[in-house]
């Protein structure tokens, strides 16, 4: 008989953050789990959404991607990313960075290459990298810091490398690699003829006088990056789906090949409003930051007044934190335990650890919680939290 599905599926679960979601509206619970802003969007971009639909942009954009969108990518990435960008030549556009992701992959990966992933990571990459039918292989980040040791990175390149996923500041630590971090990446993809894949879709929330660097940026790395990113996080737009790869034209063009049988294209109106966001001012990145500063001080306070353990982000918007006190408070053995009966009684959703490591012993005493969240929102899981002390 047949197997009823194709067998490399059996090797992943659906997404435990989206399930996470799912429990809450189930429950009716205050959604820390899944990262989407629950504010509104900058209405001058809005507007653009809406004028270019009154304007009737309803067909298909150039499929890998409307020129005005790729030109304001080209102009944004020059200026901040400090990356060389020719609109033609090197600019994908696709719907969402997730869609970046597989397509990158798709288009650079050989049935039996290797990528190597940083974890604990964001749960897309390692079935992202089954589907292109290659093999994950995973170096670990080391709390508190989220530091990787060089020589356990060295031994983990090899003649099968292909490809190395960074993303920064990095889903779910905040950790935001260094300089030297990068250049010491850089140096190994060199070495072994890898290229880097960057998911930098977090490159404006940053704290504490942390620096975004692009890999790409560095010396030798543009021929060998691939830099994906898109408009969800920065900008409040995590449903409008339009992201974007930046590679190197003869990785660009097997990009846009996956692309175009994958999904033709992302949608034509939104592009031109991603276009008008991509040109804010200085100033809008400047509030954005010191915004997301205020949350994540807020949350944390909020959290270890709980009882979690908490490991501060440098950047993105989410906070790992240790839960093992609490496990054994509340009678729950596990992350997933703890954070299923947390919706159900509690009334507040987080994610799993376990769901962010090839081994979910890793991630056994651990919970990522996002603070995209308005102030009421807060101010909701901060009473409800208060039941986690009560003995």
């Amino acid at each position: 008989m047949k197997p009823p599905v194709a067998t490399l599926t059996e090797s992943f679960t659906e997404s435990v953050i989206r399930e996470m979601t799912r429990l809450t509206l189930l429950h009716g619970g205050v959604n820390l789990s899944q990262g989407f802003p629950d504010f509104a969007a900058p209405e001058e971009v809005k507007e653009a959404a809406v004028a270019a639909i009154r304007a009737d942009l309803n067909q298909y954009a150039i499929t890998w991607g409307a020129k005005n969108l790729r030109e304001a990518i080209a102009e944004k990435v020059g200026r901040y990313n400090k990356i060389a960008v020719h609109p033609e030549k090197n600019i994908t556009v696709t719907c969402g960075s997730t869609e970046a992701m597989i397509a990158t992959l798709m288009a650079l990966i050989n049935p039996g290459d290797e990528v190597i992933i940083f974890e604990p990571y964001y749960e897309n990459y390692g079935p992202d990298t089954i589907l292109a039918h290659a093999a994950p292989r995973f170096v670990k980040l080391h709390p508190p810091n989220w530091e990787f040791d060089e020589n356990k990175l060295l031994r983990a390149f090899n003649n099968r490398t292909r490809a190395i996923i960074i993303n920064t500041p990095n889903n779910p630590t905040g950790k935001v690699f260094s300089r030297e971090e990068l250049q010491f990446i850089a140096q190994l993809c060199e070495e072994w003829d890898v290229f880097a894949i960057t998911d930098e879709i977090y490159e404006h929330i940053l704290y504490d006088n942390t620096e975004h660097i692009s890999i790409a940026s560095l010396e030798g790395m543009a021929e060998r990056t691939v830099t994906i990113n898109a408009i969800s996080k920065t900008y409040s737009l995590t449903g409008w789906r339009v992201g974007w790869a930046i590679a190197p034209e003869q990785q660009s063009s097997a990009i846009r090949k996956v692309h175009d049988f994958l999904t033709v294209g992302a949608a034509a109106p939104l592009q031109e409003a991603a276009a008008v966001a991509l040109r804010l001012p200085e100033s809008y990145y400047q509030n954005l930051a010191q915004t997301y500063l205020v949350k994540r001080n807020r949350l944390v306070e909020i959290l270890e007044n709980a009882g979690f353990r908490c490991y501060v982000p440098k950047g993105a918007y989410y906070i790992m934190t240790e839960i093992a006190e609490l496990m054994k408070r509340h009678n729950q053995p596990n992350d997933d335990r703890f954070a299923r009966w947390m919706v159900k009684e509690i009334g507040v959703a987080s994610v799993p650890g376990s769901s962010f490591y090839m081994n979910p012993a890793d991630g056994a005493t651990q919970v990522r919680f996002c603070f995209c969240k308005k102030e009421e929102t807060l101010v909701a899981a901060e009473e409800k939290l208060k039941a986690l002390q009560v003995t």
